[in-house]
């Protein structure tokens, strides 16, 4: 079982931003931006490589969510990037997949 599957039954506490049947959203504890959220699907897919054709209305509400999330926070005129890892090369560090909503600050390209 992940932490992530943890937080999903309440058995570790989070700073939950959204949460509805399909998704949870919550505050990451190490951000790496002034905002830093992390949108879970509660059905466990390891990752974005793993998902199956069956998971893409899922995967699109997900993507909504982040957009909301977005909005919530307070950072979605300003702009903010959301992404997904997949993976050990693609630093993948929690084996179930997790939309990381970054803002409050310029974003580079690449990322370093």
């Amino acid at each position: 079982m992940t932490i992530f599957a943890r937080i999903i039954d309440k058995e570790i506490p989070a700073d939950i931003v959204y949460e509805d049947d399909r998704c949870l959203a919550f505050r990451d504890v190490n951000p790496v931006a002034p905002t830093h959220v992390l949108v879970i699907p509660k059905k466990p897919i390891v990752g974005l490589g793993t998902a199956d054709a069956d998971d893409a209305a899922l995967l699109g509400h997900l993507m909504w969510v982040a957009a909301e999330v977005a909005r919530s926070e307070g950072i979605a005129a300003g702009g903010y990037r959301v992404v997904t890892n997949f993976g050990a090369n693609g630093g993948q560090s929690v084996d179930h997949l997790h939309l990381h909503v970054l803002g409050g600050r310029a974003m580079r390209w690449p990322p370093g």
